[in-house]
Parts: structure tokens; sequence; C-alpha cells
């Protein structure tokens, strides 16, 4: 590959040209995607995020996918939005096990006047903590975004889930414009933009490369781009989607990093479902983010012990944040290892 491939960012890809980098064999896929990689990270190492859910439950959006809708009967209880100081001992939980960005997540269609002091009270606390911080909390109007950017939050997460054609199947309380014009604002205000989709929702070849050629067709590439597998949920409309062919999906991540070179390519939601053999192609395809703690939101994540662990057989450090050591990300490794040596923990990656 040129060097020229490797370094170019561009902003004006086709549907053809990036269909045509989905279907080529898929060894030339990942060799190109691990080529590009190279050239904009350190290809063995990781950045490492937990995300907390700060108010669960009874969101009045409609998305097909998700728990938290109150529009769909899941078992799951409503939650106020969380106590500042709560919030708090989490950040700290999050940093002392590794953690070098703290999510905080809210399910709401937008964030409501007697909620945002509190919010910004949050984003401040954390950032004083020395962690970088995000949140996603549904559609922001101008003034918000400044209040966010103000208080310090570092990113905003707000995903766009599909493609422009497919979204109306899936969601009816918010229209991809709507969308669109929050990451604007997000972007217009300084802060960086964490968003991207998911996968395993009846959608289309077309579908999956129009997600990502929105999102690279930003004016600026979203800092971090969130590659969901659909974690099919008991209540909902899609629990019982058909799965996703695992070579389907990473497809997806090389693709997303070819198109976004310098992006962070998270692999987020269904990772539990993923085996290690699964995780680690992940990583080659130019995957270089997780989350990592015991939840992503209302449903389960691998545990943090086991993703140390597997970092360390695959001989990947978690990525350091510019201006702090790694000592404390060693030392996570390192102590998962020693109380997992007789560990049941330890498993046949290739039986689950």
């Amino acid at each position: 590959m040129s060097a020229s491939i490797t370094a170019t960012l561009r902003h004006d890809w086709t549907l053809a040209e990036v269909k045509a980098l989905f279907v080529q064999p898929f060894n030339d896929l990942l060799f190109q995607a691990q080529t590009v990689h190279r050239a904009h990270f350190d290809a063995n190492r990781v950045q490492v995020s937990t995300l907390l859910s700060i108010k669960t439950g009874a969101c009045p959006e409609d998305c097909k996918y998700c728990p938290q809708s109150g529009h769909y009967n899941t078992g799951l209880e409503k939650e106020k939005l969380m106590e500042v100081q709560k919030v708090l001992e989490e950040a700290a939980r999050a940093k002392a096990i590794g953690s070098t960005r703290f999510c905080m997540g809210a399910a709401w269609k937008h964030p409501s006047a007697k909620d945002m002091p509190y919010v910004l009270e949050m984003v401040k606390g954390v950032k004083a903590m020395g962690l970088e911080t995000c949140m996603t909390l549904g559609r922001l109007d101008q003034d918000q975004t400044q209040a966010l950017a103000t208080a310090g939050l570092d990113y905003y997460n707000h995903n766009l889930d599909t493609s422009p054609e497919f979204y109306g199947s899936i969601i009816t309380t918010r229209t991809y414009g709507e969308r669109l014009e929050t990451l604007a604002y997000v972007r217009e205000s300084g802060m960086k933009i964490c968003s991207g989709g998911i996968l395993g929702m009846g959608e289309t070849l077309d579908d999956r490369a129009g997600l990502l050629i929105q999102l690279a067709n930003l004016p600026e590439h979203p800092e971090s781009v969130p590659i969901n597998m659909l974690v099919k949920v008991a209540g909902t409309p899609l629990e019982n989607a058909d799965d996703i062919d695992p070579f389907d999906f990473i497809r997806m991540l090389a693709v997303a990093r070819i198109l976004m070179p310098q992006s962070h390519v998270r692999l987020s939601a269904g990772r539990e479902a993923m085996n290690e053999q699964m995780q680690a192609l992940a990583f080659f395809a130019g995957a270089n983010s997780i989350f990592y703690g015991d939840k992503l939101l209302t449903t389960a994540n691998p545990q943090a012990d086991k993703d140390m662990q597997l970092f360390s057989r695959l001989g990947i450090l978690p990525e350091a944040r510019e201006g702090h050591a790694d000592e404390v990300h060693q030392a996570a490794i390192e102590q998962a290892l020693v109380e997992q040596k007789s560990s049941e923990l330890f498993y046949d990656a290739a039986s689950v």
C-alpha cells in the first residue's frame, strides 16, 4: 500500500468505493486495515474507558434495540439521576482499575434544565481527577452544548446508529437530521465527537457502508467511533434478530479503520458474546478502544480482569492519556494476573 493511501484523510467517500472495501478478500481487507492502523497508532495499545449509567430507564425514545426505552417492557427498573458524589466515587474506582476516560450515560431524549447543573458538576468533578470525560445525554441545544464544553467535557457521544435509509425502521422519535445537528453543535463548541452505530439490527451491506460514509464524510472525522454488536434484550422488538456473522463484524471494524485512519475505533457493545480469538482479530482489524468493567450501561460487559489477562497474552498495553504515566495500567495488568494464576477465569475460548 502506498504512503498516500495510509496518510490521506478523505471526506468524499462514495458508496461504490466503500462497498468495494467490504467485499474484497478477508485477508486483503485486514492487511489494508492493519497497514493504515500502524501508520497512525501504536498497534499494541488500546484506549480503555469505563461507562456508567447515571440515569437508567424510562427513556421516551423508541429505539428498537434499547432496553432503556419506556416503550418496551424489558424488566429494567427506572432510576433517577445519580447523586454527584456517587458518580465521583464510581469515577475514582474506574481510575483505580486503569481507565483513562470516564463516560456517563443518561436515558433522556434531552437533558432538562433542572438536571443540567448536576450534570455539569459531574463533569467538573471527574475532570478534576485527571480523567478524560465523556457524556451521552441525548439531543443537545447550543446552550447546553456550550455549557458542557465550558465545564470541561472532553467527548460527547451521539451515535447515528445506522444509515439514513434504514434509520426510520429502528427509531421514529428522533430524526437523523436532529442527530447530525447535535454533532454539529458539539464540533462547534470545541468538544470531541464520539459517534458510531450498531450491527445486527437487520441492516444490509449498503446500510453498513452508508453509516460509515455518514461518519467519514463529516467535515472532521469523529475522534472516537464505537462499533456495537446488537445485544438482544427480551422485550425489545429486536430480541429475535438474526445473529451477525462474526467475520462481517470484523469487516465493519476494518473498513471503519480505513475510512477514518486517525480515529479511535471502539470495540463496544457485544463483547460479552465474543470469544478471545474474535476480540484479538478485532484488534488486528484496527479496533483500538474498549469499554472496561462490569456493565455497558445496562447490558453485560467482560470483566475487567479478563480484559487485562487478554491484553497480557496479546502483548497489548492500555493507551496512556497524554501526560500520564503507564504505571497504573501495568499495575492493573500485573495484579489481575497475580490474582488469577489459579483462576477459573482462564477459560477455553474455543468452547465459548
